[in-house]
């Protein structure tokens, strides 16, 4: 193998590293069977947001994972495979993957590792079905305004009440 091909190899390896140190989530799919105007529409999902989605071989994905968080991915690195890495939203790539498959009907999780723990195909897919951080934050508002603005109207009442008399 040339020297200019081991630096190439190298490359992207060190960019996969380099992906890997700041991700919060990685999930690997199974990506055949979709037509190229679904991965467009599906980069764009993803892009938007702020999911690095990159088709990589396995072996250079081997590589790069190993003494990493990552490394228990090493176990599904067989056959086509596509790397969804998420910064910010750890479940990210899996809510939008999985909004992605039931549109398409096509692909399939076969593993992610999120917030340092392996989740095997199943696994993602129920952490997909997850509200995101927001939904709960809204939800627990909710749960505490509720109780709050229920006895701001009953002393609203019993005011109103009182003035008539």
């Amino acid at each position: 193998m040339s020297v200019e091909n081991l630096k190439k190899k190298q490359s992207v390896i060190d960019e996969i590293k380099e992906k890997l140190e700041r991700a919060e989530s990685a999930v690997v799919i199974d990506y055949m069977g979709i037509s190229v105007e679904q991965a467009d529409a599906m980069r764009k999902r993803l892009r938007d947001a702020n999911v690095d989605y990159t088709v990589y071989k396995n072996k250079m994905v081997s590589r790069a994972i190993k003494d990493t968080k990552f490394a228990e991915l090493e176990n599904v690195l067989s056959g086509p495979s596509a790397f969804a890495f998420s910064y910010d939203d750890a479940i990210a790539p899996a809510k939008i993957l999985s909004g992605i498959m039931k549109d398409f009907k096509k692909m399939e999780f076969k593993a992610g590792i999120i917030q340092g723990t392996m989740f095997d195909a199943e696994g993602v897919k129920a952490i997909a079905m997850l509200p995101s951080r927001d939904e709960l934050i809204s939800k627990f508002m909710g749960s505490i305004l509720s109780p709050v603005s229920k006895f701001a109207r009953t002393l609203q009442a019993i005011a109103e009440q009182k003035a008539e008399q």
